[in-house]
């Protein structure tokens, strides 16, 4: 069953667990990241006014997290205007116009320090900056009607593809840290210009040419350039760069009808998900290459789990549900969403981790370190405002306030109902509506106004026990790939309620980090077992 994703405008989250932390964004995470991004200069660099020997020399992904705010501004505006903020955006707009190179350039890295190195290194993030600036563009028009910035990217948009598709003239052929392809194809269902769609392609089809090499640390199996994109059935690599990578591949299969690469696309979930994915939805174990390792290697005390991995996960997902009604990929969205990716935001909402730990055990760190192990990596054990290194917490601030767009797919006939969320959505001319306390208790109730449809409501993984009924009459139904389908016309009530229950979770045998052991979860939450609520150490409790 093909269907279309909702986009977050036309779903509105009206109240419970996702509202509370839409309104935590919008009060305080989206201003501490500015504070921290300005007190580290990287609003400044788009002036492009630095000097030798001035502090904050700007670095090669700044404008990657400057485009990620200014995005997340987007989203949080969509739904509420937000004066002031727009005012930032707009600044930071004109700042990006004016630097901006006649030939449609724009980089603050490469323009202040690098400035005759231009599509030189493949590892320095040119790309990958140009794609959050073009995802930001997109929001912003969408959101303010502003189309400026979307006019500066497309002229910077029309220079790559001149450089890299029409002269290969650049010193590399794809980019070492993917996101420009998903951007590409932002841009092209924005837009309506074809182009956008074939440079994306053809940035796909690229990949594994080995026709422009550099070293062997941006290319191979660190940024997927190990094999074509339509051979590519194992997730290797830097976590973040692979699923932006596969995300790409998913749009495009979307898009174009290829098989072979929606077929990679299966590969490369089941990979994922069967054999390289901790519990929580955490997934790339190493902190060598923030990647993935072979095939259940899964250490807890040393687990690097990303926070933009998971995030990147659930939105490779995301597009997965539109190719088939398949619980998987919503059960694993909602895995990541409540667990491995929330874990990174802290509960004031001015805190953040970079990687998640799974296990944190500080008597055998300190009994590591005393035998000699110092250079063993360990997660850090409190979030902190911001990181040398902040993709992550940007990327917070855009995925929380556009969160909407995970709960529904739709076609002309079928809505199907992902995630469970009160909220209330436009869907063409139904409006569907749910009121829930989701995720802390298992009741959700729906109602719709307009056309009729059929629903497909999923059955998380974790439910052994539930019940349907519409306008107070029990339905019974055999669920199909995880979803409980009923027609459902003007004005009826349908009242699905799940039963909660603790689960132990036996881990999988070949996993030998985890032998012996169980995982405790409550519904679709991961339990965490706490020194400071189980009188300090926890090595001899058992169930």
């Amino acid at each position: 069953m093909i269907t279309n994703i909702l986009p977050y405008a036309q779903v509105n989250i009206t109240g419970g667990f996702w509202h509370e932390r839409q309104r935590l964004v919008r009060e305080t995470t989206i201003h501490s990241v500015y504070d921290r991004f300005a007190e580290t200069g990287r609003f400044e660099a788009l002036k492009l006014h630095w000097q030798e020997g001035q502090p904050n020399k700007p670095h090669i992904f700044w404008d990657s997290d400057v485009a990620k705010w200014m995005e997340s501004v987007a989203y949080l505006t969509k739904m509420h205007r937000e004066p002031e903020l727009e005012a930032l955006v707009d600044e930071m707009v004109d700042d990006i116009a004016r630097g901006q190179m006649a030939d449609g350039y724009f980089n603050s890295y490469f323009q202040q320090i690098e400035p005759d190195k231009r599509f030189s290194y493949r590892g320095c993030h040119e790309l990958y900056c140009a794609g959050h600036l073009i995802e930001a563009a997109v929001a912003y028009d969408e959101a303010t009607g502003k189309d400026r910035f979307l006019r500066v990217m497309e002229k910077y948009v029309a220079l790559i593809k001149r450089v890299f598709m029409d002269e290969n003239s650049a010193a590399f052929d794809t980019p070492g840290h993917e996101e420009i392809e998903l951007a590409l194809v932002r841009l092209y269902d924005h837009t309506g210009k074809k182009e956008y769609l074939d440079l994306a392609m053809h940035f796909l089809n690229k990949r594994a040419s080995q026709e422009k090499l550099q070293d062997d640390f941006h290319r191979g199996t660190n940024i997927q350039d190990h094999k074509p994109v339509r051979e590519q059935f194992t997730a290797v690599g830097h976590a973040v760069r692979a699923l932006y990578l596969y995300c790409a591949m998913a749009d495009a299969a979307a898009r174009t009808g290829d098989e072979a690469l929606r077929n990679a696309c299966e590969r490369l979930f089941e990979s994922i998900t069967e054999k390289r994915m901790y519990i929580t939805g955490g997934i790339g174990s190493t902190h060598v290459y923030e990647g993935f390792e072979e095939d259940y290697r899964l250490p807890n005390d040393t687990a690097y789990a990303e926070t933009c991995a998971a995030l990147a996960l659930a939105l490779f997902c995301r597009r997965m549900q539109v190719f088939d009604a398949d619980s998987r990929y919503a059960d694993t969205v909602e895995r990541v969403i409540y667990n491995g990716f929330l874990s990174g935001l802290s509960l004031s909402g001015d805190a953040f981790f970079y990687e998640n730990a799974q296990e944190i055990d500080l008597e055998e760190r300190e009994a590591a370190k005393a035998e000699g192990a110092a250079q063993t990596f360990y997660p850090i054990t409190q979030r902190v405002a911001v990181f040398e290194c902040s993709c992550c917490p940007p990327n917070i601030t855009r995925f929380i306030p556009s969160i909407g767009e995970f709960l529904y797919t739709y076609n002309d006939d079928t809505v199907l109902v992902h995630q469970y969320m009160d909220s209330t959505a436009q869907i063409g001319d139904t409006v569907l509506t749910q009121k829930t306390a989701y995720p802390y208790e298992g009741t959700v109730t729906l109602t719709l106004t307009g056309r009729a449809r059929r629903l497909g409501l999923r059955i998380p993984h974790w439910c052994r026990e539930w019940t349907l009924t519409v306008n107070g009459e029990t339905v019974s139904t055999e669920p199909v790939k995880g979803y409980a389908f009923i027609d459902v016309k003007e004005g009826d009530t349908v009242v699905m309620t799940m039963a909660l229950a603790p689960r132990r979770i036996v881990t999988a045998p070949q996993n030998r980090f985890c032998r012996g052991q169980i995982a405790l979860t409550y519904g679709p939450f991961v339990m965490c077992m706490e020194g400071v609520d189980n009188g300090g150490s926890l090595n001899g409790i058992r169930l």
